[in-house]
């Protein structure tokens, strides 16, 4: 009803909620329903994906979310998307859709101001083609199964001196709200300073503080980066 609403109106746009979730009394019509009242009142339908997820996943932490093709297949004109986040490519904006509409932009006086340059077009076309191989992207690797996630982290745990703990990994990112992947971190007990330090070291090492411990997530460190992790930590505590 909210979409039927309004007399000068030139299209109709939904947002992907990247950053925030809703829960309780509210509801959220699909992009089905709101395509039809967009073909009922003649305007386009700009849909802002957000993410970069090019489509759907039949399992896995992004089964719910909704991709650049889900929502062309849906009824969207137009999808707004990021290069990088899920998609994997370089920070840019992607606008994909009827070729009518995508020509309007691109004839836009505000497209030149807005336009990529050379190696950020070079590093998404390199992207693309590796999705339409079908091979992983490091985020794929990162949020997919990860057999030997437990041997490294009890491994890191014996040398450091803390704890192995489960955990969530949440995908993050302005990506997916609300959605992640269980994992077995590194726990090491926090003296309120330790995260800061890691954080502005050399290398910086991102940690997350919770429940009193810093918890060190190797889920989307490379194997071969662990002993760097180490040593980050031992570097540290030893200025501490």
């Amino acid at each position: 009803a909210d979409y039927r609403q309004g007399e000068d109106v030139a299209a109709l746009l939904t947002l992907h909620p990247s950053n925030f979730s809703q829960t309780g009394f509210v509801t959220q019509p699909t992009l089905t329903e709101v395509a039809a009242v967009a073909r009922e009142r003649g305007v386009p339908l700009v849909h802002d994906a957000g993410s970069g997820l090019l489509r759907r996943p039949e399992e896995g932490p992004l089964a719910d979310e909704v991709g650049l093709a889900d929502a062309l297949e849906q009824g969207a004109d137009l999808v707004l998307a990021s290069g990088d986040k899920l998609l994997g490519g370089p920070q840019a904006g992607l606008v994909v859709g009827r070729a009518d509409l995508v020509d309007r932009l691109r004839r836009a006086p505000l497209a030149r101001a807005l336009r990529v340059d050379k190696l950020r077009l070079a590093a998404l076309n390199a992207t693309l083609r590796t999705h339409l191989r079908g091979d992983p992207t490091p985020v794929d690797r990162a949020l997919g199964p990860q057999p030997e996630l437990q041997a490294r982290v009890s491994a890191m745990a014996d040398v450091l001196g803390g704890a192995v703990v489960a955990a969530t990994t949440m995908v993050g990112g302005g990506s997916a709200p609300g959605v992640g992947v269980d994992s077995p971190v590194v726990a090491l007990p926090d003296d309120h300073h330790l995260a800061d330090r890691l954080r502005q070291g050399d290398p910086p090492v991102v940690t997350r503080v919770q429940q009193g411990r810093v918890l060190v997530d190797l889920r989307t460190v490379d194997p071969a980066d662990d002993a760097v992790v180490v040593a980050a930590v031992q570097q540290a505590r030893d200025a501490g």
